[in-house]
């Protein structure tokens, strides 16, 4: 089953403990970890389900450039990495 890790940073704001779930998207995985962890998905995901500007997502090392559909494979070994971009100056 695919691995979900959110970084500590996203960890400081809502409690996100790495997971195992069941999917063969990001999109499946993700929607199986916000079942169990609602008040994360609105941290992570905006109001239509697309990925928060400020997130970020790897599957295996590789950045998800789908961040409407989240339609990118995962398999069952794979990492999904969920980052909190951050900026500053």
């Amino acid at each position: 089953m695919p691995r979900v890790v959110f970084t500590q940073n996203i960890q400081r704001h809502v409690a996100c403990p790495e997971i195992e779930v069941s999917g063969s998207t990001v999109r499946e995985a993700l929607d199986a970890v916000f079942a169990e962890n609602p008040q994360a998905r609105g941290y992570v995901l905006d109001d239509q389900g697309a990925l928060r500007r400020h997130m970020s997502v790897f599957v295996d090392g590789t950045l998800v450039r789908d961040r409407t559909r989240l339609a990118e494979p995962v398999g069952p070994a794979s990492t999904i990495h969920v980052f909190q971009a951050l900026s500053g100056g």
